[in-house]
């Protein structure tokens, strides 16, 4: 039998040689223009040697059949290996029913819109109907166009990967994976091996593969694949690459725009399409030719679709881009809070970062965008101005204490000292420029610069706060902690955040007045006086006017100094401090004169809810931000609600400080809201300014808004030179001024705009009809010229009264 084989084979054998021969001249022939020939043409001629071999048959055939017995032995007990887990466990089937994504969380304003998110890697997942239908056709175009039709494993894909990539070595053949098999690998990430890395991870993919085929249905498998795929730039998922490259949801995307996107898959550093527009249009219209071609688009469509350049609308997204940064900054310790309670009293663990919770909020991003806007555009002349002022000196030399402080607290000197070197050596170092971005005021510049030079530039930089509330309830409607949040993390508004306030506290001052009986018209001496148990401190105007005598509105108005020290003498310290107590402050208030003036320092977040009480008639409002946490699909986790208000003061002083405060609008220190800005909004407010103009302030109370704002440079010793720069009227003001005109120009925002307050009732209006302020000369004064000599007493004591005066009551 055996020698019959071989006779036959030897037979065969000539036959099968001769037909080779006459096939490899045929070959030779053809593949002159035929590469795939001239491929095939090679291995024949590789088998035909086989053939002419001096091995015998016999030997051929049992080491032929030996190597691939072993291969298919081999091949099935690593697969029996893979499978029980015996090379790193698989998940199974429970495991894979509970699949998510690690997503981030994201923040939400009153009408609903995204603020922004925290996440590790930037990542929304979406339904399958929140998909374009596009993006899903470039997708099977390019990647797997019989999706539907195979099941986890496309064996026709396997066998064409295996005679043209491997044998005719044709790189542009395509893959073998099908795109469940591409999901199991975004999902379990390739292990290394010792030997036959590639082979395991590949038999890995394929079992997973075909358990999420057992859990999942094609839609399912399609959308976890394109909630999981890399975009670059540590963007994960379409969704969130539609929204970094065109601002858009990815149910909105263009034909072109999803074949942008897809395209970016076969290499996403290589055809981004913000830093590679050319390699990243012939990417797209690879992708295009692929729809066309498998009859997604029409021809029509594709000779349009080609010709288009491709236009982005790219946003950075990271933790400092997006409305609000500074309040979503403020927010994350408190949900990370909030998440460890939840864990502690549920199975299902949650992290801020990964689990993607939806965290609804009371900014509104009309508002919130208004006054970022008028920030950024009031800021950039402010800070133009405040350099000014210096000419070429310089305020901060190298050798300042202020300098050499920022300097050891800095990441380069801190890295420096780290590596062992001195402080002399650290300074020769940062002194050497280099190239870097820097913050200036017309925006980012790439420059060359030093480490301690730019430590010096941003120094010089002015911050800026800004808070609005609803009085009614204390919802936040704007939170904007500081000028820039990528440069300037330190927020402004936080409670921590104490600045002195300035004459924003002399409306608590009046109110304590007020509350312990003094009378709004009663008239009250500007002269200077000197208090001798105060190291003979003395208040000082800021005009000449010290031979007047004001009324209470009038004194609040037009911010009296002198005034105001003798209202805090009536009402008393002590009092002053307990109502500013019940008004929320819970700063230190020193108990001295110089508090009327607001040399305490209080934070920003308590000095606007304090102000809450003159405008929700002597109740005041807690700050209240968040208004329900939620799960990605919208199932509340937690609701919150607003507090309920507190009396502070009673309804009537209230009103009667508000009116004081709309009177210094009309026509005191804050009257450049009517004659710069055009405002005809119902508003009172109070400007503030400290000793050498180092903080301006500005309180704006309308009926449904109460703002604070405030700049100065983070360093106290920086500041503006004269007052008629650096005071609250033309540093904070103005941002209000321009936030407000925004307001009024949106329709939509009417309600708030032209929101009026209630008119004061016949009582009321009379407690309030006097003039602001008469001269305090008597006639021999106003004849001759002569002024008044200084009083000098200790506070605390009441000034002596004649006997007319007791009688009449003044003062």
């Amino acid at each position: 039998m055996w020698r019959f084989f071989y006779t036959y084979t030897k037979s065969f054998n000539y036959c099968v040689f001769k037909t080779s021969i006459r096939l490899a001249d045929y070959l030779n022939r053809v593949a002159v223009n035929q590469p795939f020939v001239s491929r095939l043409s090679d291995y024949y001629f590789i088998i035909i040697q086989f053939l002419k071999s001096p091995w015998s048959w016999k030997k051929g055939f049992i080491l032929l059949g030996t190597v691939l017995t072993a291969m298919i032995v081999g091949i099935f007990f690593l697969f029996i290996l893979i499978w029980t887990g015996a090379l790193g466990s698989l998940p199974n089937k429970e495991e894979l029913s509970l699949l998510e994504n690690p997503t981030a969380s994201e923040v939400y304003s009153a009408d609903s819109v995204l603020l922004g998110q925290y996440f590790i890697q930037e990542r929304s997942n979406i339904r399958y109907e929140d998909l374009s239908p596009s993006a899903i056709n470039a997708l099977l175009a390019t990647e797997d166009v019989r999706f539907y039709e195979h099941g986890a494993i496309d064996k026709r894909s396997l066998g064409r990967v295996f005679v043209k990539s491997l044998l005719f070595q044709q790189e542009s053949s395509g893959g073998g994976s099908t795109l469940t098999q591409q999901l199991a690998k975004n999902l379990y990430p390739r292990r290394s091996y010792w030997v036959g890395s590639l082979v395991i991870n590949k038999i890995r993919e394929m079992i997973v593969a075909s358990r999420l085929e057992k859990v999942y249905d094609k839609n399912e498998i399609l959308t976890l694949y394109l909630n999981t795929i890399s975009f670059g730039e540590n963007t994960y998922g379409l969704e969130s690459a539609s929204r970094r490259f065109f601002s858009r949801s990815a149910k909105e995307l263009s034909i072109d725009q999803s074949a942008t996107l897809i395209g970016m898959l076969k290499a996403t550093n290589y055809y981004n399409p913000r830093l590679s527009p050319e390699r990243s249009l012939h990417r797209r219209n690879v992708v295009l030719e692929q729809m066309r071609k498998y009859d997604f688009i029409t021809q029509e469509a594709l000779d349009t679709l080609i010709t288009r350049p491709i236009i982005l609308d790219y946003r950075s997204i990271n933790h400092h881009t997006g409305l609000a940064p500074y309040f979503r900054d403020y927010i994350r310790e408190e949900l990370v809070t909030w998440c460890n309670e939840y864990n502690s009293t549920h199975d299902k663990p949650l992290q801020l970062y990964t689990s993607g919770l939806k965290i609804y909020t009371t900014i509104d991003s009309r508002l919130q965008q208004y006054a970022e806007d008028a920030m950024q555009n009031q800021m950039t002349a402010i800070q133009k101005k405040f350099q000014q002022q210096w000419g070429k000196s310089d305020p901060l030399p190298i050798e300042s204490s202020i300098v050499q402080n920022a300097l050891k607290k800095s990441a380069h000197y801190q890295s420096l000292k780290a590596q062992g070197h001195s402080h002399d050596e650290i300074i020769s170092l940062l002194k050497v420029p280099t190239n870097m971005n820097i913050l200036t005021v017309d925006g980012e510049k790439e420059m060359m610069m030093s480490p301690i030079d730019s430590i010096r530039h941003y120094l010089k930089f002015l911050s800026a706060g800004l808070l609005a509330m609803d009085p009614r309830d204390g919802s936040v409607r704007v939170w904007i902690g500081g000028t820039n949040h990528e440069y300037f993390q330190f927020d402004h508004i936080h409670e921590s955040t104490k600045r002195q306030v300035g004459s924003t506290f002399k409306p608590i001052v009046y109110a304590a007045a007020l509350e312990q009986g003094m009378d709004p018209c009663d008239y009250i001496s500007a002269g200077k006086t000197t208090y001798t148990n105060m190291e003979d401190w003395a208040p000082k105007n800021s005009g000449d006017n010290y031979e007047r005598k004001y009324s209470m509105g009038g004194a609040l108005a037009y911010s009296v100094n002198t005034v105001s020290v003798r209202v805090l003498e009536k009402a008393g310290i002590g009092n002053t401090i307990s109502l500013a107590r019940r008004m929320g402050i819970k700063s230190t208030l020193p108990a001295v004169p110089s508090i009327a003036l607001g040399t305490a320092d209080i934070s920003m977040i308590e000095l606007v809810s304090a102000y809450t009480g003159f405008a929700n008639q002597g109740n005041v409002v807690k700050p209240y931000y968040i208004t329900s946490i939620t799960t990605h699909q919208n199932e509340v986790l937690e609701s919150y609600k607003a507090s309920p208000s507190t009396r502070a003061l009673s309804s009537e002083n209230a009103q009667l400080i508000l009116h004081m405060l709309r009177n210094a609008v009309n026509e005191g220190t804050s009257s450049s809201l009517r004659s710069q800005f055009g405002l005809t909004n119902d508003i009172g407010g109070k400007t503030g300014t400290t000793q050498s103009n180092t903080d301006g302030w500005f309180m704006a109370i309308t009926p449904k808004l109460v703002i604070g704002s405030w700049v100065g440079a983070d360093q106290p010793l920086l500041h503006f030179k004269s007052t008629s720069m650096g005071q609250g009227a033309r540093t904070a003001l103005p941002i209000v001024g321009e936030f407000l005109q925004h307001v009024n120009r949106d329709k939509d925002l009417s309600s708030i705009a032209y929101a009026r307050f209630p008119d004061l009732s016949s009582d009321l209006q009379r407690k309030l009809s006097c003039e602001s302020f008469k001269s305090d000369k008597n006639i021999f004064n106003r004849i001759f010229g002569t002024s008044r000599k200084e009083k000098k007493r200790d506070f605390g004591k009441p000034a002596k009264k004649g006997f007319f005066k007791k009688l009449l009551g003044k003062s």
